[in-house]
């Protein structure tokens, strides 16, 4: 018999959607450092700031303000909040992690492959805590729900039309290590994020 599902309180939501947050930030630290661009939301807020020279905090606080509209009309208050609080966390924590923390040398391999294992650390955690970094994530949702085309492949098509973008504006080899991040960080989701295996809601 399945067992019935135990809630998170506000106190464990709080830390676990804090923590995801802050890796994520990690993470994003790591990637523009090293000059390295990503999909999704975050990934439009990259390289919008490498292009305009505003702070990636800023921009992707301003991408994502649209996005809240339909989440709240179609996902509900909770999810919309969440969202929000994260996202302008994230804005802050990459605001200030240069503050404290100078990244020196780190080759483009190293930095692809700690981008997307610790991002995607940070997401598990988000998503067992019923938060996201709203965004393409949302209307990927919205499209499965209104049309029944699957979310993933939304996102997935989102993805590609912003990596080839990339290989407009980047060299090849950038976009390339670039992608291996964005494998890293979705096979860290796709294996980890079980609801058959996490029953805490």
């Amino acid at each position: 018999m399945q067992p019935e599902p135990q809630k998170h309180s506000a106190l464990e939501d709080v830390q676990g959607l804090g923590l995801g947050v802050f890796l994520c930030g990690v993470g994003l630290h790591v990637l523009t450092h090293a000059g390295l661009i990503t999909g999704q939301t975050a990934g439009i807020a990259v390289i919008l700031s490498y292009l305009t020279g505003w702070s990636f905090g800023a921009v992707f606080f301003v991408v994502n303000l649209p996005f809240y509209i339909l989440a709240w009309r179609r996902l509900g208050p909770e999810f919309t909040l969440k969202s929000l609080a994260s996202v302008t966390l994230l804005s802050l924590v990459t605001e200030l992690l240069p503050l404290g923390w100078t990244i020196g040398t780190i080759a483009t391999p190293l930095a692809a492959l700690l981008f997307g294992a610790v991002t995607g650390i940070g997401l598990l955690a988000m998503f067992r805590h019923k938060g996201s970094l709203g965004g393409i994530g949302v209307v990927a949702l919205l499209v499965q729900d209104t049309t029944g085309f699957r979310a993933g492949y939304v996102q997935l098509i989102a993805d590609a039309l912003i990596f080839g973008v990339g290989f407009l504006l980047f060299p090849a080899s950038i976009v390339l290590w670039s992608l291996f991040g964005a494998v890293v960080l979705n096979l860290v989701i796709a294996v980890n994020h079980r609801r058959d295996r996490y029953v805490a809601t």
